[in-house]
C-alpha cells in the first residue's frame, strides 16, 4: 500500500477518544454524496420536464415557420417547392392562421382556426398523432354538390380535447364558426357565419393548444376566410430541431424582404429561457450543498491535524476562546436535521467533476497547515 494512502487511512481511523472526529469525517462524506445525489435527480427531473415541453411544443408546431409581412402568400406552391431545396429542410407545408368565434347553442368560445393541407401536414407536424378521436384526413373539403332540396354537406372541423370539453362538444356535432372578418353591407360589417362539423378530437398534453386550437382544410379556411389562392405562411419540418437558427439565417438572407422566417426557439423564447435559468439557479442552489459539506470535511481535517498536535496549538486556542468569549470548539454537536425525469450523462459528469473539485479545494488549507508539521512532532503524541 503506497505510503500516502496508509497515512490517510491510519488518520480516518479514529482512536477511543477521536471517535468524534471520525463520525464528523463520515458525516461530512455523506453530506458531499447526498448533495450529489440530491443535484443529479433535481436535474435529471428538469431536463426531463423540458425535453417533455419540448416534444409538446413540437407536437403541434413546426420547426420553422416562413410568413409575409405584409399579408398572405399568393402562389404559395412555388415557395413551398422553394424552401425545400434548402440544406436541412425535410418537408414543409401551407397554413392558415386566423382568430374566430365556434358557438354551439350558449357556449360561445373564441379559438384560433388553422387551416392545413392534410395529406403534407403528417409530414412535418404531429397533429395526426395527438388524434384521439377522428383522422386528421377526415377533415378533406367538401367539393360534392349537393341534390335539390338535400342538405348542403358540412365541411369537418377538429378540436382540441379541452374545447370541446368546454362546448361540449362530440364528434358529430354541428357547430357555427364565426369571423369577425364578414361583408360590409349598408348597416355595416356583418361577421361571416358557416357550419362545421366536428368530425375529430386532439390531444397534444398542452393545455393553452388543447383549448384554443380548431383545424380546418386549408380550401375551406380559404373560401370562409376569402383568401382566394393565399396562405398565411409554410411550416417546414428540418432534420435537427437544435440548428434552426443556421437554417432561418439562411431563408431569411436568400428569400429577403417581404418574407422572414422565425424557429420554434424564437417562438417560444419566453418558456424556453424561463427553463433555462431555472434549471441554472437550482444547480447552484443545489451546488451549495455540496460546498457546505465540503466545509464539513475541512473543519474535520482541521480538528484532526489539531488532534495531532494539540500541545502546541492549545495556547493559542485558549487565547481566542477568551479573547471572543466563544468556545470554538464545542463538545455539542448540532445536526440540522410522477415527475419526467432525464439523467444526461454530460450533467452527471459535470456534477461529479464540480463535488470532487469542491471537496479538493477544501483539504488544501488543511493540508498546507499539516505540512508545516513535522512529522516527528505529530507523532509524538500518538
Amino acid at each position: 500500500m503506497p505510503y500516502e494512502i496508509f497515512i490517510g487511512l491510519r488518520y480516518l481511523k479514529a482512536k477511543r477518544k477521536a471517535a468524534f472526529i471520525s463520525i464528523i469525517t463520515v458525516i461530512s462524506t455523506a453530506g458531499v454524496a447526498l448533495g450529489v445525489m440530491a443535484l443529479i435527480i433535481v436535474l435529471a427531473v428538469m431536463t426531463g420536464f423540458e425535453e417533455d415541453l419540448k416534444d409538446k411544443i413540437l407536437g403541434t408546431n413546426a420547426h420553422i415557420v416562413v410568413l409575409k409581412t405584409n399579408g398572405g402568400i399568393a402562389d404559395y406552391q412555388q415557395l413551398v417547392d422553394k424552401l425545400k431545396g434548402f440544406k436541412g429542410v425535410v418537408a414543409a407545408t401551407p397554413f392558415i392562421y386566423s382568430q374566430v368565434m365556434i358557438t354551439n347553442g350558449k357556449n360561445v368560445s373564441g379559438v384560433v382556426l388553422r387551416g392545413v393541407e392534410a395529406k403534407t401536414d403528417v409530414t412535418v407536424t404531429n397533429l395526426h398523432k395527438a388524434m384521439i378521436e377522428g383522422r386528421l384526413s377526415d377533415l378533406a373539403r367538401v367539393e360534392s354538390v349537393p341534390l335539390a332540396g338535400s342538405e348542403p354537406p358540412v365541411p369537418g372541423l377538429i378540436v382540441g380535447k379541452e374545447l370541446a370539453k368546454n362546448l361540449n362538444l362530440y364528434v358529430g356535432d354541428t357547430v357555427n364558426v364565426v369571423s369577425p372578418l364578414g361583408n360590409i353591407t349598408p348597416l355595416g360589417m356583418v361577421p361571416k357565419m358557416k357550419r362545421f362539423r366536428v368530425v375529430g378530437v386532439f390531444h397534444s398534453g398542452m393545455f393553452e393548444y388543447d383549448s384554443t386550437l380548431a383545424y380546418v382544410a386549408l380550401g375551406e379556411a380559404q373560401a370562409f376566410l376569402g383568401l382566394d389562392n393565399t396562405v398565411t405562411g409554410i411550416q417546414l419540418k428540418v432534420d435537427d430541431v437544435y440548428r434552426t437558427g443556421g437554417i432561418v439565417r439562411l431563408i431569411n438572407r436568400d428569400l429577403g424582404f417581404p418574407y422572414y422566417a422565425r424557429d420554434w426557439m424564437q417562438m417560444n423564447k419566453n418558456i424556453l429561457f424561463a427553463l433555462k435559468t431555472e434549471k441554472m439557479v437550482m444547480f447552484i442552489i443545489l451546488t451549495l450543498i455540496v460546498l457546505v459539506a465540503a466545509f464539513g470535511i475541512a473543519s474535520t481535517l482541521f480538528m484532526v491535524v489539531m488532534e495531532k498536535t494539540k500541545d502546541n496549538l492549545e495556547p493559542i486556542v485558549g487565547f481566542i476562546q477568551r479573547l471572543t468569549g466563544f468556545e470554538l470548539f464545542s463538545k455539542d454537536v448540532y445536526y440540522l436535521e410522477r415527475f419526467p425525469s432525464q439523467v444526461v450523462p454530460t450533467d452527471v459528469l459535470l456534477i461529479s467533476v464540480t463535488a470532487v473539485l469542491i471537496s479538493f479545494l477544501a483539504t488544501l488549507y488543511p493540508s498546507w497547515q499539516a505540512s508545516r508539521m513535522a512529522p516527528a512532532e505529530a507523532l509524538r503524541y500518538e
